[in-house]
């Protein structure tokens, strides 16, 4: 068997600081080891380091955490449903939830909110406006073609008189 600087090439031991001990390789590193692995990776070579023994530890908290997820009963009925449907509702949680999105919501027309609702808006109104349009089409008797030929031309004057940018929630091709 090859050793480099006291550690096993071939296999997945490492020895701890000291070399009297020994565990297996880790796949989750502390931040020290990983800034130096990080460091090691930009040098030319890549010497092989001792286990530290957080990183042993954080790879510990990690199989633990896997075994966790593993034993998770997903189907259970406290995952989907903590609440019956008839029981009372925590009132003072849900004042409080009201109040902070209305707090949200008069934030949000302050300054800039403004315009960007009166935008959303413009957008939402010239939506409907060529919805407007492509239903006043159906209901008349006009041929397939001529009804494209016209929706085509209200899409292109949209085209011409709305920002580039507001065309993708106006309208989709």
């Amino acid at each position: 068997m090859a050793q480099e600087s006291g550690q096993v090439s071939r296999e997945e031991w490492v020895s701890f600081p000291g070399g009297e001990l020994e565990g297996k390789r880790p796949k989750a590193l502390c931040p020290a080891c990983r800034q130096a692995l990080a460091r090691e990776a930009a040098g030319p070579t890549r010497p092989t380091r001792p286990l530290c023994f957080q990183c042993y530890r954080a790879d510990l908290d990690r199989l633990r955490a896997i075994a966790a997820a593993g034993n998770l009963d997903t189907g259970s009925e406290a995952r989907f449903q903590f609440q019956l449907p008839l029981e009372p509702i925590n009132q003072p949680r849900l004042h409080a939830l009201k109040a902070a999105r209305s707090d949200a919501r008069a934030a949000s027309v302050q300054g800039i909110g403004v315009y960007i609702d009166k935008r959303r808006r413009a957008q939402i109104a010239a939506r409907h406006a060529l919805q407007t349009i492509a239903e006043g089409f159906r209901t008349r008797r006009i041929s397939a073609a001529e009804r494209a030929a016209m929706m085509a031309d209200a899409i292109h004057a949209a085209e011409l008189q709305l920002p580039e940018a507001w065309l993708p929630f106006v309208m989709s091709r």
